[in-house]
């Protein structure tokens, strides 16, 4: 007899666990279907969820599989999802890449973001320990270094002004790329506030520490940590089969519920890149869509009793 899960959540990060321990508690029949591959693999530690700041990412999974798998109705798979289709009956065909299909009721889509990052040498080796992106993560870490802010597509201003409240030795490196406006490079002078805009040629760094970026002309300014604006990506990729909206980020567009523009499908975490990306905000956006997920799966089974 094939299996009807109520809900399949693709994705085990903080979004989808918390949604997992939600309708597990709600004695819903879930499976959490993850990669066994996170964003923040690379990072060692993470900062700002009050009760587990300065955690290690490897032991924030740990605890929380082990509390969410209490609850004999929800599972785990570390599994990779090749195709996601909408069945004619209303419920969901999760195709995983071993040929298996699992079904459900209700759809969760918390995959969060991969980044995309310039092709400099360095920037991995340093990325998660001396260069990162997010000041509310690292920024405190970072507060007496001689910091390098380096652009991405866009946002370098903004991320240079946040970091300015934590840090006032800094250096922006443009990259190359024509980022500010005059305004912009007005006010990073007022605020004295150097500009580079020769393109880097690679990070130097002594085991992933930052020593000093070198330029293409040669030049090589000493710095001992930075930020990075990288361009974020969604990593889900079924919006063809299942039609749902995006916003101009390539984020998974939803409502106040965490539903998607697809019914019965739902979206939360840093797959919506809809605002900071920290674990106590994905955690919480997952906890309020597992409650609308139970919620929308008893009013159908309310309205299915005469």
């Amino acid at each position: 007899m094939t299996t009807i899960y109520d809900c399949i959540i693709i994705g085990g990060g903080p979004a989808g666990l918390n949604a997992a321990l939600v309708l597990g508690r709600a004695k819903r029949k879930v499976v959490i279907i993850d990669d066994g591959d996170p964003r923040n693999k690379v990072t060692h530690e993470s900062h700002g969820y009050l009760t587990r700041d300065r955690i290690k990412p490897a032991e924030f999974r740990r605890i929380a599989y082990e509390e969410v798998l209490r609850y004999p109705t929800v599972e785990h798979m570390v599994k990779r999802v090749q195709t996601v289709d909408k069945r004619a009956d209303h419920t969901f065909g999760v195709q995983l890449l071993d040929g298996s299909t699992l079904y459900a009721r209700k759809l969760l889509i918390a995959t969060g973001l991969k980044e995309a990052f310039p092709s400099l040498p360095g920037l991995q080796q340093c990325y998660g320990t001396s260069l990162f992106n997010c000041p509310f993560c690292d920024g405190w870490e970072m507060q007496h270094h001689k910091l390098a802010v380096i652009a991405g597509p866009a946002g370098v201003m903004h991320l240079t002004k946040m970091l300015y409240a934590w840090n006032r030795e800094l250096v922006v490196f443009t990259n190359g790329l024509d980022v500010l406006d005059q305004e912009q490079l007005q006010q990073l002078e007022q605020h004295h506030i150097p500009v580079v805009s020769t393109r880097i040629a690679a990070l130097q760094h002594l085991d992933g520490q930052l020593t000093a970026v070198e330029l293409e002309d040669g030049t090589k300014v000493e710095r001992s940590g930075g930020f990075i604006v990288p361009e974020f990506l969604s990593k889900a990729d079924y919006q063809n089969s299942l039609e749902y909206e995006v916003n101009e980020n390539g984020g998974i567009v939803t409502d106040a519920t965490g539903m998607t523009t697809a019914n019965g499908v739902y979206s939360a975490g840093d797959t919506t890149i809809s605002g900071p990306s920290q674990l106590i905000i994905a955690a919480a956006a997952g906890s309020r869509t597992g409650a609308m997920i139970h919620a929308a799966l008893m009013e159908e089974e309310w309205a299915m009793i005469n």
